[in-house]
């Protein structure tokens, strides 16, 4: 099973190419920089190391390393120098054991795994480093893209989500149709060719020794399966950013920076997950559409991607949408009425009432686990469990769907009705009492107060740009006022498709 794994795995290489250019070639403007990393930097990344993780090929805990900061910081500080400076990487360091990771379907079916690596822990010190230095020269080189939301400091699935469709609903309020692509890449991680990863990096301004030091990271790389303790042979990595790794996710959204679109259409990404809206009303509308659908394709075909045809969708809204038709390549999409973005389910009506239902059965199915497997009633079990476990379903992304009708927050208030009861000595108290006792506030009270936080971080937050097209300061300036009131519109869809606008004022 472990050879059949890695042989699969590596099918999906893209063939290496020679390199596009020599390393003596290089320039960028910062060939005499050296890359100079401290022993507090080393020093802070030893001691965030966590001790409960696997180590890689070499047999290098984490633990042991934690322990051991203090005496070997400051000659691994000296050795990190002479690599990055130098270019070096060890053989221990381009090695990966690789761990399959069952996503869905059929377990027979190797595509259904995730190849995740596991690779030296002490290279995954310097990545660290390297990456927070990476992404200070895009910040000063003003090169960061500014609709990525993976792997972003500061961006989540949420902001994902609430930046996208405020403007896809906007555009419904004004009585448009709309019609959404989602798209999806085929093995995206596994296929980053690096020969125009690299070219992309030296255009981005990366410091040269760092550019060098990731180009010998990157060459050479070989991997084998470890599955229930047997391993299969050794494969040579032909392209692709190791997944478990730590440079991995922001060199592959360095390299899709330039997957852009040249007409008003809005086009979001988390990382490979994106998304194309835009107005389809007329027939010179739908050409628009499938201008940008062109675009897309020939920037997969010139940096040697693929698309998933099969799972790109289009779904159309709007009560007056007719229903056009577009092609990916030579590939008819398909329509979908429903779509998993992110995790949550968005259907072409814009109601959430389906999201609501699935919440409150994953949750459910959980508090049934713990019911039937945990005996112990006590609160100092349960309460953490519930906390862990049930939780996060009734909450995730909530400050996009919140519910809007007193039915919905019952269904979930309802569950944390449940799970409290469950606890002994709570089975006579009120949910009021309950919740008192245990130290829990209603999930109601905690969506408002996550509501806040989403707010803040908005207006005074890394999301200020964002901010400004949600949020309209208010210019009715008193004596009492603190300067940040502010004008919330919110953009609810009903349960017949309609928009409704509401007006609050926050402090």
């Amino acid at each position: 099973m472990a050879q059949y794994l890695n042989k699969y795995f590596a099918s999906v290489f893209n063939k290496a190419k020679e390199d596009l250019r020599d390393n003596g070639s290089m320039t960028n403007g910062n060939e005499d920089m050296q890359v100079d990393i401290t022993i507090s930097e080393v020093e802070a990344k030893l001691k965030q190391l966590n001790g409960t993780k696997s180590g890689g090929p070499d047999n290098l805990h984490p633990r042991i390393l934690k322990e051991l900061a203090p005496k070997i910081t400051s000659p691994l500080a000296r050795i990190f120098n002479e690599f990055v400076n130098s270019g070096v990487v060890p053989y221990d360091w381009r090695i990966a054991n690789i761990v399959p990771i069952f996503k869905k379907g059929k377990k027979s079916d190797p595509g259904n795994y995730r190849p995740v690596s596991l690779t030296s822990v002490v290279c995954k010190v310097l990545e660290k480093i390297l990456k927070e230095k990476v992404v200070k020269d895009i910040e000063v080189n003003g090169k960061w893209d500014k609709i990525q939301h993976g792997f972003t400091k500061g961006r989540l699935c949420q902001t994902n989500l609430i930046s996208f469709f405020e403007k896809v609903t906007d555009f419904l309020d004004k009585g448009n149709a709309v019609d959404l692509i989602y798209l999806d890449f085929s093995k995206a991680f596994d296929t980053v060719p690096h020969g125009e990863l690299l070219v992309k990096l030296e255009k981005m301004g990366i410091n040269m020794n760092t550019e060098r030091w990731i180009r010998n990271w990157l060459k050479g790389r070989l991997q084998r399966v470890i599955l229930k303790g047997e391993l299969s042979g050794w494969r040579e990595v032909t392209s692709g950013v190791p997944q478990g790794s730590v440079l991995g996710p922001i060199l592959f959204n360095l390299f899709i920076t330039d997957l852009s679109t040249k007409s008003g259409n809005v086009l979001i990404k988390f990382a490979d997950d994106t998304k194309l809206g835009g107005i389809a009303n007329l027939e010179k509308d739908r050409d628009i559409i499938q201008e940008d659908l062109d675009d897309l394709v020939n920037w997969v075909n010139s940096n040697r991607m693929k698309f998933n045809s099969e799972k790109c969708k289009v779904m159309h809204l709007g009560i007056n949408n007719k229903n056009f038709s577009y092609k990916l390549g030579t590939h008819q999409l398909g329509v979908t009425e429903e779509e998993k973005d992110l995790g949550l389910l968005v259907d072409h009506r814009m109601t959430m009432s389906r999201q609501y239902d699935m919440a409150v059965k994953k949750a459910n199915a959980v508090l049934g686990c713990i019911k039937t497997s945990i005996s112990s009633r006590n609160k100092e079990v349960l309460v953490p469990l519930y906390k862990a476990l049930l939780r996060p379903h009734l909450e995730y992304c909530v400050q996009f769907w919140s519910p809007m009708f007193k039915k919905d927050e019952f269904k979930l208030e309802q569950v944390q009705r449940r799970a409290t009861k469950m606890i002994r000595g709570m089975e006579s108290l009120s949910y009021e009492r309950r919740l008192k006792k245990l130290g829990l506030f209603s999930l109601t009270k905690r969506r408002l107060r996550g509501d806040m936080i989403a707010l803040y971080k908005y207006i005074r937050g890394i999301n200020t740009g964002e901010g400004e097209e949600l949020f309209k300061l208010s210019t009715n300036v008193d004596t009492r006022t603190n300067g940040y009131k502010s004008f919330l519109s919110l953009k609810i869809r009903g349960e017949r498709g309609k928009s409704q606008m509401t007006g609050k004022r926050l402090m």
